[in-house]
């Protein structure tokens, strides 16, 4: 159960951040939001706000969505002949449409709906009480709200609120948006962790942060601030110069020249043999000094988003040079993280969730159709071009980046359930 609740909160606040990023920059692009939605699936809970937007909560506690006006996909379609009733306001201007049979309206018109424009022209046009002899049109309010099939009550989307009708570069930055906001929360969690952890790691010395209870280190007498000057006679440095030595040696004796409190000793010292993935390395039981002034730790959280990311660049550019299925991992893989960070700890699990967001935020400014990423090529091309893709080939590009997501997804998680329950 532990594992299910550290999943759905890492989970969800991740897609949260990146959909609110959208949410954000939409807002202040004059782009309406039709629904702001917690979780998946069915609606079990919806506000309309007196900014536009519905905020809704759906049963599935994973994730969440932004609905903007002008994305076709999203938008209500009224037919011909369709069966709905619209509420009016004191100047004859329609104000709600219901077109859901799970809502009544007491103050509404019912009405057989014949042609409609909810985008430029702003009108509904019908017959109304089940009189056919006559057709009746109304003009629709501007802010007019719409209930849909499943009862949820949005805002009709015109054309000047549409994300189309924003300015190309309120249109990239509101691609843009949800990955900035993956960035933002991971360097604040990485900054969180390492305050955490009492302070940054400093590897750039030779200096011992701390010794290991019952370690071959503390066997051998070393202590708190002792430096390492040479192994075997070999001159070291930095952590990396002594821990590679180290590492190679395990059960294997090794003379250390060390600094202690102004005065240079020889210590005879064993590392001990620790299995780490499919070798075997040597540990003598130390760790690395900590900055722990209030900048360094700032910096800190800084340089360990960058070290991240490049990490996550890295594996991308293995992707190309030797794909394999093993490189990625889906859903079954991050609920294995989850589950592994939950045993281990609150430090780990906010480790893993910023770890995840940088891989979020990189993976969704792919040039692929579908992924924002993909979004901004297509609004580069507008700009090169001067003017937009048709709809049509938009379409037809997402769909592909779409069906590629989607195929990709089904093979990762397919091999992932293969690794972890095979």
């Amino acid at each position: 159960m532990k594992t299910i609740i550290t999943f759905i909160i890492v989970f969800g606040i991740l897609v949260l951040v990146h959909e609110f990023g959208h949410f954000f920059f939409a807002k202040r692009s004059g782009i309406l939001v039709r629904e702001f939605a917690i979780g998946m699936g069915p609606k079990i809970f919806a506000h309309q706000g007196k900014d536009g937007t519905a905020y809704t909560i759906r049963i599935l506690p994973i994730g969440g969505y932004v609905r903007m006006a002008g994305m076709g996909e999203d938008e209500t379609e009224l037919a011909p002949g369709m069966t709905l009733s619209v509420e009016l306001n004191e100047q004859e201007e329609v104000v709600k449409i219901n077109t859901s049979k799970k809502v009544q309206l007491t103050n509404s018109i019912p009405m057989e709906m014949l042609e409609a424009d909810l985008e430029k022209d702003l009108f509904i046009k019908g017959y109304v009480n089940g009189d056919e002899t006559s057709e009746i049109t109304y003009k629709v309010n501007h802010d007019a709200t719409i209930i849909e099939q499943d009862g949820t009550e949005v805002r009709i989307a015109p054309i000047d609120v549409q994300f189309q009708s924003a300015k190309l570069w309120q249109r990239m930055l509101t691609n843009f948006a949800g990955p900035m906001n993956n960035f933002i929360l991971a360097f604040v969690l990485f900054t969180l962790y390492v305050f955490m952890q009492g302070g940054v790691t400093y590897t750039n010395t030779n200096q011992i942060g701390d010794v290991q209870a019952d370690s071959p280190a503390q066997q051998a007498n070393l202590k708190a601030d002792d430096k390492i000057l040479a192994i075997d006679g070999k001159e070291v440095s930095t952590w990396e110069d002594f821990t590679k030595i180290i590492q190679a040696s395990p059960e294997k004796k090794l003379k250390l020249e060390v600094e202690s409190d102004g005065k240079t000793r020889e210590v005879a010292i064993t590392p001990k043999s620790q299995k780490s993935g499919e070798q075997e390395i040597g540990m003598i039981g130390i760790t690395p000094p900590k900055k722990t002034s209030f900048t360094d730790k700032l910096s800190g959280g800084i340089q360990t988003t960058l070290e991240s990311s490049m990490q996550i660049f890295k594996a991308l550019k293995s992707l190309f040079t030797g794909f394999s299925l093993d490189k990625l991992g889906g859903p079954v893989m991050m609920f294995q993280m989850s589950s592994e960070a939950s045993k281990a700890g609150l430090n780990t699990v906010i480790w893993l969730m910023a770890m995840l967001s940088v891989n979020l935020g990189i993976i969704n400014l792919l040039p692929i159709p579908a992924l924002d990423g993909g979004k901004i090529v297509l609004n580069i091309i507008e700009g090169v071009r001067g003017k937009p893709l048709s709809q049509e080939k938009e379409g037809i590009l997402t769909l592909i980046g779409f069906g590629f997501i989607m195929v990709l997804m089904v093979l990762v998680t397919w091999n992932d359930i293969q690794r972890f329950f095979f």
